[in-house]
């Protein structure tokens, strides 16, 4: 007997399997976030501190959700997220670094 799936439309993005993944989302949303702040912050030369300590703290977390992620959204989204962290810490690493 055939059973109604019912997915809810934000959950199916990341969690294409059908089941929740609280933990892997979270590093996907601290991944993104952090992703986001180094990035715009990276292109401002006084703000090198925060894009470069934000750009590596999303590479990290980044990179531990890629070793715990359970779906190919969460892997998309982490690799986009850490493709932006990593340009955000080399405009600040080239623009003053992680000490100042």
């Amino acid at each position: 007997m055939a059973q109604a799936v019912r997915r809810s439309p934000v959950s199916s993005l990341l969690n294409t399997d059908g089941r929740r993944h609280p933990v892997e989302n979270r590093f996907v949303a601290v991944t993104a976030v952090l992703g986001v702040v180094a990035f715009v912050t990276g292109f401002f030369p006084g703000l090198s501190l925060l894009a470069s300590w934000a750009g590596l703290l999303g590479i990290v977390s980044g990179g531990w959700g890629q070793m715990i992620s359970a779906t190919t959204g969460e892997r998309f989204a982490l690799v986009v997220s850490m493709g932006a962290a990593a340009v955000g810490f080399y405009l600040g690493m080239s623009n003053g670094g992680l000490f100042g």
